[in-house]
C-alpha cells in the first residue's frame, strides 16, 4: 500500500468513527458478503451515508438502484424512505441477489426493496411498466460498459429535480486514458460523453480519495421539463 493511499484509508476510519460509527445490520452485510465471496467493491460507510443524506434531502419516496451486489448501499438507501417507501434494486447474479436478500431482510428492510434479478438491461423495461410515478433517486453502481444506457434509463424514469448518481467515474485517473483498451474505461468515457451532452440535466462529477482509492462520482439533477 502507497503513503498515499495509506493517509486515505486512515482519513476514511477518522471520518467513519467520528460521523458513522459501527451498524449491526450493515458489518453484518460485509461480513455475509465476505463469506459468500463477493468481491469488496461496496460503497465506503461515508459514501453510504452521502447516499443515505442525499436521498433524505429530496424527501426520496421511491428509489432504483443499478446494481445491488450483497445490498449494502441497498440498506443505506432505503433506510433513507419512509415506511411506505419503494426501492427497487436490480442485480444480474443470482448468488449476488440471494446474499443481499438475506443481508436486507436482517436489516428489517425486506417490506420496502424489491431485488429483480437478471440483466438490468432486459428488466428495466419492465420497470418502467410497473412504476406508476417516476423515481426521486437512482443510483447507478453496476457494469461500467453499460453506464450510457443505464444513465439514458435513468434520466427516463426519473422526476424533474429527482438525482440520479453513477458511480466509479474516475476508475484511478484511467479516464483520461482516451485509448485504453479496458471496457471499464471506455464505458465510462461513453457515459461521460453522454452525461455532457445532456440538455436535460445538470450535472457535475467529484472525484474522491479514500479506503476505496481513488475514483469518483456524477451527480446529475433533472431538470424542469
Amino acid at each position: 500500500m502507497s503513503d498515499g493511499q495509506a493517509q486515505w484509508s486512515a482519513v476514511d476510519d477518522y471520518i467513519t468513527d467520528l460521523l458513522v460509527g459501527p451498524d449491526p445490520a450493515l458489518d453484518a452485510a460485509l461480513e455475509a458478503n465476505a463469506r459468500a465471496g463477493l468481491p469488496a467493491i461496496d460503497v465506503s460507510p461515508a459514501q453510504g451515508k452521502l447516499l443515505h443524506l442525499l436521498a433524505r434531502s429530496i424527501d426520496a419516496r421511491q428509489i432504483l438502484e443499478i446494481g445491488t451486489l450483497g445490498g449494502y448501499s441497498t440498506i443505506w438507501l432505503a433506510r433513507a424512505l419512509p415506511a411506505d417507501g419503494r426501492l427497487i434494486t436490480l442485480e444480474y447474479s443470482p448468488v449476488h441477489a440471494q446474499v443481499a436478500a438475506s443481508n436486507i431482510a436482517r436489516a428489517g428492510l425486506d417490506k420496502i426493496v424489491e431485488i429483480r434479478q437478471g440483466r438490468a438491461l432486459d428488466t428495466l423495461p419492465r420497470v418502467a411498466d410497473d412504476i406508476d410515478e417516476p423515481f426521486d433517486l437512482v443510483f447507478i453502481d453496476a457494469d461500467k460498459p453499460s453506464n450510457a444506457d443505464y444513465f439514458k434509463w435513468a434520466l427516463r424514469l426519473t422526476r424533474p429535480r429527482g438525482v440520479i448518481i453513477v458511480d466509479n467515474v474516475v476508475r484511478g485517473g484511467r479516464v483520461l486514458e482516451a485509448d485504453s483498451d479496458d471496457a471499464a474505461v471506455q464505458g465510462t468515457r461513453r457515459f461521460n460523453e453522454v452525461l455532457a451532452a445532456e440538455t436535460r440535466v445538470s450535472a457535475t462529477e467529484i472525484q474522491t480519495v479514500g479506503s476505496k482509492g481513488h475514483d469518483g462520482f456524477a451527480l446529475a439533477v433533472v431538470l424542469e421539463a
